[in-house]
């Protein structure tokens, strides 16, 4: 959420922000001065009313001591309640609406990401790797998955429907593997501390990192009680310290956790619809800092690295890219996408997004910090990136290290998490 005062004071600036970002100023802002100047005329004239009452009491008060009639004063001071209350109702919907507005705003970006509307206009940052030369024609990861009897997506749809995955025997050992293996780097190598949060979160823990209440219709809620199920681990992560005051000497503080992640896909029929590359559930490490303002870029670049580094341990080639302005996410200041080369499908597909939030999440949640010696707390800066999506990185291993006798090698980086070289076909 953008600073009230600074929309106010930069009201132009945010209109071509938003325009850059390919929305309508006038659907996103509204009447936004209007709204502006009918809610501080509120509040000052609950606030003028409410002075007018307190000194009518002290009178009051004053007169009672004396012995003298206090009736007409009291009758005033009645009327002057019922007049106050009904402004500082009418001031608190008028806050309301502010407040929805405000919520709706997305984040400035930063100077240094391109204008664009669409994927097609972000921008290649750099390569790692070299994609593998193949001398016969390499098959998409649901045939592989399926001719080694380890992913089963018939009796998933059986089980729970479309978008749903099994994994069998090495399928499911090597998700499991994928995760041990990424915690253990993010935590011994990066410096990252791990947490096992909660799977379901309230809808102020929603607000908090902007999934609500603009993106409900992405989200699993459930009913009958106020819990949803979180789309991925950012959302309890960086909800641990909502309302909290860090002190400078906690920052940076980064933490990890490895969760399922639930999301509906809404808008999505027809996208993907072949393998697990676009699922109801999958699994995620999530990667989370929190930081002063003043290194959060320094922090982006760094956990940009950390989540590149799974990539290269696991030998698997990819490429960065610098998100445009329509194409991050509305919460995001800077965003890169890491996408790893799929030859099955003989395309790059996004493993990762590392996004800087800058202070909009930290001034929906409340989560503060005291800078040295000083009294005033101000905003940290929130991180997060996948650490990375376990499901993707599973698919690209299969499509990177298949081998012509229609086995999948191993990477040697996940050979003692698993205790074995190489997957070969076995049905179930």
């Amino acid at each position: 959420m953008l600073d009230l005062a600074f929309v106010r004071e930069n009201l132009g600036t945010v209109e071509e922000m938003l325009r850059r970002r390919g929305q309508d100023p006038a659907q996103v802002l509204g009447d936004f001065r209007a709204i502006d100047e009918r809610r501080r005329q509120l509040i000052h004239q609950a606030e003028t009313l409410k002075a007018e009452r307190n000194r009518k009491s002290e009178e009051i008060a004053k007169l009672k001591k004396s012995g003298q009639d206090t009736t007409a004063l009291m009758e005033s001071s009645k009327s002057l309640r019922e007049q106050g209350d009904a402004l500082e109702k009418q001031a608190g919907e008028a806050e309301q609406e502010m407040r929805g507005i405000l919520a709706g705003i997305p984040n400035v970006p930063h100077e240094s990401v391109p204008t664009g509307k669409s994927a097609e206009e972000n921008t290649e940052v750099r390569r790692w790797g070299a994609p593998r030369a193949f001398e016969f024609t390499p098959k998409p990861h649901w045939e592989l998955g399926e001719q080694l009897g380890i992913l089963d997506l018939e009796r998933a749809v059986k089980l729970s429907g479309a978008r749903f995955a099994v994994y069998w025997d090495l399928g499911a050992k090597l998700e499991r593997a994928l995760a041990n293996f990424m915690l253990d780097l993010h935590t011994r190598e990066h410096g990252y501390t791990e947490v096992l949060p909660p799977y379901m979160v309230n809808s102020q823990s929603m607000y908090g990192t902007g999934q609500l209440p603009k993106f409900a219709q992405d989200l699993f809620k459930c009913e009958q009680h106020d819990l949803w199920l979180i789309p991925t681990a950012e959302v309890p992560l960086t909800n641990l310290y909502r309302d909290d005051v860090l002190e400078p000497a906690r920052l940076p503080l980064s933490v990890t956790a490895y969760t399922p992640c639930f999301r509906s896909e809404a808008g999505s029929y027809g996208k993907d619809v072949r393998g697990i590359i676009r699922q109801h559930q999958f699994q995620k490490v999530e990667l989370v800092k929190f930081t002063r303002p003043q290194e959060s870029y320094e922090q982006h670049e760094r956990l940009t690295h950390d989540a590149e580094m799974v990539l290269q341990k696991l030998g698997l080639p990819y490429r960065v890219m610098l998100l445009c302005t329509g194409d991050m996410s509305a919460a995001s200041a800077r965003t890169y996408d890491l996408e790893v080369w799929l030859p099955g499908q003989k395309l790059f597909r996004e493993i990762s997004s590392c996004s800087n939030f800058e202070s909009y999440q930290a001034r929906r949640a409340n989560i503060r910090w005291r800078p040295e010696g000083g009294r005033k707390t101000e905003f940290v800066h929130t991180l997060n990136g996948s650490g990375l999506a376990i499901g993707r990185t599973w698919l690209a291993i299969l499509e990177n290290y298949q081998q012509a006798d229609g086995s999948v090698v191993i990477p040697e980086a996940l050979r003692p998490y698993m205790n074995a070289e190489r997957i070969t076909p076995k049905k179930f």
